[in-house]
């Protein structure tokens, strides 16, 4: 899948390294961070709601209800992600990045009004199929507009925004629960987290579609049109030379994910996205009730929940260094065993400050091992399949998700050695296979690592 030869002409990489880091960039990283902080509160606001929804309709501690209402987002973000992540290569990426976000905006607001527990299921899985899209392009987008020497870096803050919103739907569910009873309280959140979606909806009206996506499906003026948006925010002249052509095609067969060297990294690269998130949801799903069943009054199960938010943050400002310095897959690999590490710990825990400290520590190493698995991940795919291949294995890791709350609920009922050694063998698993790759794409240009025999 290399460019086609054309004298004179000017790569898409090298149209992007020229114009360099600038306007353009931080601009796009604060619009797909806000709406990537707006997910973060989608997909975790369920562990905060569920002690308010018990009351609204009736349920008891532990009814199986309670594990529908946490896999049903993630089972729509399974759907979602391999449905919009071969849209976005077939339609573009714009289309795509708009449309997921005005989607999951609705099917958001719609789950705060639902009158039964059917209804709020089927909302839920609607706003889970909405925002599963937004993950393959956003990272598919910021990797292809971002300079080679910046990639891992901004790919990394794009991820970091999550420990915003999981900061935002922590203090705002604290709030709530301060001001109304969790009968009411929870249709309060629900709503309240869907505005974040319409504001990060707003701002991506005025970004271009990706030159690169443009220019496998013929649309030579536009990607240049684009280019051309980059080089006027970041005030540097675009070269006039023109924009050499991809030779592959642009409707490219999903099959070819898994064919030869390609279908090597996907299959290892699904097992690493499946085992990191069946460890990380299956114990953060279930970690305000672990800490509620513990003994921790509800405010200060959100308390210590917005502290763990918060040690999130130096996890991605290392990984951000680390990508960079050392490398994608190692940065990845070493995240990893940390958090395997890390379960072991909480395991031995026994006091409140032991249990902090080492949730601490968890939620340190696996934001940290997200962070360079979001910027390593899109790298390793040509541009008519990255939204393709990002959408496949972030469905996998949706797969795990809708999983994780049974397994996770293993916490509450007395087996947590069995469920953190689980979790931990899930973390060892997903290193293997990260270093298995064998490819490091830190300092090379995208169309230098699509050839699975470099």
């Amino acid at each position: 899948m290399t460019p086609r030869p054309t004298s004179g002409a000017l790569s898409v990489d090298a149209a992007i390294d020229q114009l360099g880091l600038g306007a353009f960039q931080w601009r796009l990283l604060l619009i797909c961070g806000l709406t990537w902080a707006a997910d973060a509160m989608e997909v975790l606001l369920m562990g905060f709601a569920l002690p308010g929804i018990n009351a609204s309709f009736g349920l008891g501690p532990g009814a199986p209800e309670a594990k529908w209402l946490l896999s049903a987002t993630f089972a729509g973000m399974f759907l979602g992600a391999w449905f919009w992540g071969w849209a976005a290569d077939r339609l573009g990426r714009r289309t795509v990045f708009l449309t997921t976000v005005s989607l999951g905006v609705v099917f958001g607001l719609l789950g705060a009004f639902a009158p039964g527990l059917a209804w709020l299921v089927a909302a839920r899985f609607l706003t889970g199929f909405a925002i599963g899209g937004t993950l393959p392009v956003d990272y598919s987008m910021m990797a292809e507009f971002v300079p080679t020497a910046w990639r891992g870096r901004f790919l990394v803050y794009l991820e970091s925004f999550w420990a915003l919103g999981t900061v935002l739907v922590a203090a705002l569910a604290w709030g709530l629960s301060s001001l109304l009873p969790p009968a009411e309280a929870w249709r309060w959140l629900l709503a309240l987290a869907a505005l974040p979606g319409l504001l990060g909806l707003l701002a991506r009206l005025g970004v271009p579609d990706s030159p690169r996506s443009l220019l496998v499906r013929g649309r030579m003026e536009a990607a240049r049109e684009a280019l051309e948006r980059v080089a006027r925010l970041n005030g540097r002249p675009l070269p006039a030379q023109p924009l050499e052509v991809p030779a592959t095609a642009a409707r490219v067969s999903p099959a070819e994910l898994f064919s030869g060297g390609i279908g090597r990294r996907t299959l290892l690269l699904a097992a690493v996205w499946f085992g990191l998130s069946l460890g990380y949801y299956g114990i953060f799903s279930w970690l305000p009730s672990f800490l509620k069943a513990q003994g921790m009054d509800l405010g200060a199960v959100y308390r210590t929940t917005l502290l763990l938010a918060l040690a999130q943050v130096p996890g991605y400002v290392l990984a951000a260094l680390l990508v960079e310095r050392i490398g994608r897959r190692a940065t990845l690999v070493g995240y990893l065993v940390a958090s395997a590490a890390g379960a072991y710990l909480f395991l031995g825990a026994g006091t409140p400050g032991q249990v902090l400290a080492t949730s601490a520590l968890l939620s340190f190493a696996l934001l940290g091992a997200w962070g360079a698995l979001y910027a390593y991940t899109p790298e390793l795919y040509p541009t008519p399949l990255r939204t393709t291949g990002m959408g496949f294995v972030s469905g996998m890791a949706r797969l795990a998700s809708v999983l994780s709350p049974s397994l996770g609920a293993l916490l509450l009922t007395g087996q947590l050695p069995v469920a953190l050694t689980l979790f931990a063998g899930c973390f060892l698993l997903a290193a293997l296979c990260a270093w298995a790759i064998g490819v490091e794409t830190r300092g090379r240009q995208l169309s230098d690592v699509l050839d699975p025999a470099s």
